[in-house]
């Protein structure tokens, strides 16, 4: 199944840049998703509740659990992370915790 996720991290910029740069950088992620960094506007403040998102383009290889997989690994190198809210098909998901396990069952819920 192809299609998109998005990832947000509220007043967390610094955290979601580094995360955009580790899918990146991400063997699997980077040859089943197209990923980009999304920011509203160039430049000047930013409308109230404007930030920044990580857009996955996904194709029907992608499997959800190599996303969760991903984000445990990236959230081991930080000392602290911002949560990140997660979100496919209108479903959103804020991972907050490095948790192998919390994270596979809450990926999963949104990808199956």
């Amino acid at each position: 199944m192809s299609g998109v996720i998005r990832v947000r991290a509220d007043n967390a910029e610094e955290e979601l840049h580094s995360f955009c740069q580790w899918l990146r950088d991400e063997p699997y992620v980077r040859l089943h998703a197209v990923i980009m960094l999304i920011s509203p506007g160039h430049g000047g403040p930013r409308p109230a509740g404007m930030f920044d998102v990580v857009k996955l383009v996904i194709d029907a290889e992608f499997k959800i659990l190599n996303f969760g997989r991903a984000y445990v690994a990236w959230r081991a190198t930080r000392r602290y992370a911002s949560p990140l809210t997660v979100e496919r098909d209108g479903v959103g998901i804020t991972l907050d915790d490095g948790d192998p396990e919390v994270v596979s069952r809450v990926i999963m819920a949104i990808g199956g």
